[in-house]
């Protein structure tokens, strides 16, 4: 931008200011209200709502962000902690898995499995339908969800069979709504039965959707370097709840009695790399790693 550039936009400029700003300290005292979960209803066995994915803005490449997490427990105590594999750094966890895996001892792969990386993935959403919570309708959020709803979003865009028509999900035109079902299956939240309905436009009204637009978040937050902890740091949390430098704080003790009821239905046996949907107690672990 030139100088005279720099003048003739000073109110502007100072307008984003501002707004940027506000956006931080909301953002800091109320994070809750950025996020959406659907309730699923213990009594009635099944839980529903319809979401409309939302565009890319500003210098978001895509409208969705991958990240990678390790949450496991050790004699040290919990790690909780987000992979630098998200931003395609060497992760000392990662690391240590590939030995245990070529190690050839089935223990130690096991160890390994219950170790893996575990994938979320963030978007913006309009809520169109919250039986629940009836007073999110028409807003905007940010909603965490796993494979299971991922794999819809790409079999949408890239259709299994010739006689199915690809669609983009995020499209506030020619898009669609989807339609979040969720069930048990076993100990878990199951979402097969989500599917997106039949395309149509968010809202007939322009203005109605500039507005909808411009409440959209920027995704790159979660993918900032800035917001994951070094090597070095995550290796030494690494040792220490692994024992492997034979030091356990009392604050890690203390953490490992407070969460063990809501952890042990996420350990899982399974050799994928993934789950299929974070839940409550993986972001009881996030706040916990902070």
């Amino acid at each position: 931008m030139s100088f005279a550039n720099l003048k003739k936009k000073r109110q502007s400029n100072f307008d984003k200011l501002k707004s940027q700003l506000e956006s931080l300290t909301n953002k800091s005292e109320n994070p809750e209200e950025e996020y959406w979960k659907p309730v699923f209803d213990q009594d009635a066995g099944i839980g529903s709502a319809v979401i409309r994915f939302l565009p890319s803005k500003d210098n978001d490449e895509l409208p969705w962000v991958k990240v990678f997490s390790h949450y496991f427990q050790g004699p040290g105590g919990w790690y909780i902690e987000k992979s630098l594999t998200t931003i395609g750094q060497k992760d000392p966890v990662y690391e240590f898995n590939g030995t245990l895996y070529n190690s050839g001892d089935e223990a130690l792969k096991s160890q390994g499995r219950k170790q893996k990386r575990n994938v979320a993935y963030y978007a913006n959403i309009y809520v169109v339908k919250d039986p629940a919570n009836p007073e999110n309708e028409g807003k905007v959020f940010l909603y965490k969800f796993g494979t299971t709803i991922f794999n819809k979003i790409t079999e949408a865009i890239s259709p299994k069979f010739e006689d199915e028509e690809p669609i983009d999900p995020f499209d506030m035109w020619s898009g669609a709504n989807f339609k979040i079902r969720m069930k048990m299956k076993g100990e878990y939240l199951n979402y097969d039965d989500s599917a997106f309905d039949k395309t149509s436009a968010l809202h007939s009204d322009e203005d109605f959707l500039e507005k909808v637009y411009n409440q959209i978040k920027p995704l790159s937050s979660f993918t900032e370097p800035s917001s994951f902890k070094t090597y070095d740091q995550l290796k030494s949390r690494l040792d220490k709840v692994l024992g492997l430098n034979q030091v356990t704080s009392i604050n890690d003790t203390k953490q490992v009695v407070d969460i063990e009821d809501d952890v042990v239905s996420l350990v899982s046996e399974s050799t994928e790399e993934v789950v299929s949907d974070p839940d409550d107690a993986l972001a009881l672990f996030e706040q916990l790693s902070q």
